[in-house]
């Protein structure tokens, strides 16, 4: 830590400033990704695109070519990556959290379950989950909601909602607070009771992780937030981890393609609107 007088004068500011060059915060993205300290098993360091661990109640955003996937990680087991997705050049396509339940008639979101647009398209295919608590029904915190809860909820806060967050992530990609639809919420879980109650099943412990796989070119924005239903009075959030890597997007012949008459039909959408527009 530089004292005042050391960083009084532009000259000791920026002496300071460049001091910092090569160290971290441990919450800070990691540049260039290669320099990740631990790639997923099998993925070599090259390919690695995007790697940071967010705190909780902060935000995140990358745009991702097409085939890359995002192994999002539970840390602590009090993490809860509130997920919005848009098509990257094409941001009026969105994620939309109620053909994603109703068109594969699931409610609950798990491994081969894929994210959809309202254009009846796969935005992104959920690869690996080993976490199986995740809510696309409830949505995220509000500024109303937290500051009713906890004293505040603005983004600079010590209880900031996700939808501010969201905000402040769609603002660096040109997009405005219209822009923001109901999120995805993964690693804090919901079910719904039989009398049709939503019913809070948090975490499922620390370590868990999910990985999504761009089905197209995708503007991803991530808040880390506490669930807006999650029951403790104190505004807990642990870190979460973000890695992405160069892969392969889903194909005619494999599994997932065809697991499911929706899904087939869900990629065969997809590749007409890519394939029209030259993206192989």
């Amino acid at each position: 830590m530089a004292t005042a007088s050391a960083t009084a004068s532009a000259r000791g500011a920026r002496d300071h400033a460049r001091a910092q060059e090569g160290t971290t915060c441990g919450t800070m993205p990691v540049l260039p990704a290669s320099g990740w300290p631990a790639p997923p098993e099998g993925i070599a360091a090259g390919d690695l695109v995007w790697a940071e661990t967010v705190a909780g109640g902060n935000y995140t955003h990358k745009v991702l070519a097409r085939g890359t996937e995002l192994r999002l990680t539970d840390l602590t087991g009090d993490a809860c990556a509130h997920v919005l997705l848009y098509s990257a050049d094409r941001p009026w396509e969105r994620l939309n959290t109620a053909d994603t339940v109703k068109v594969f008639w699931n409610a609950y979101l798990g491994e081969g379950h894929l994210l959809l647009s309202d254009q009846g398209r796969v935005l992104a295919s959920v690869t690996k989950d080993t976490s199986g608590r995740h809510d696309a029904l409830t949505g995220t915190s509000t500024l109303a909601r937290n500051t009713e809860r906890y004293g505040d909820g603005a983004p600079h806060s010590a209880s900031p909602a996700g939808r501010e967050l969201f905000k402040l992530a769609a603002l660096k990609n040109g997009l405005s607070p219209r822009d923001i639809p109901p999120s995805v919420s993964l690693f804090q879980g919901v079910r719904i009771a039989e009398d049709g109650t939503t019913v809070f099943t948090g975490s499922a412990g620390a370590g868990t992780s999910v990985t999504l796989r761009a089905e197209q070119p995708l503007t991803v924005l991530i808040a880390n937030v506490p669930h807006p239903l999650d029951p403790r009075p104190a505004y807990v959030c642990g870190h979460l981890e973000v890695v992405a890597y160069r892969a392969r997007p889903t194909a005619p012949g494999d599994v997932l393609w065809d697991a499911t008459p929706e899904g087939r039909r869900a990629f065969l959408n997809t590749a007409d609107h890519l394939d029209a527009r030259g993206i192989a």
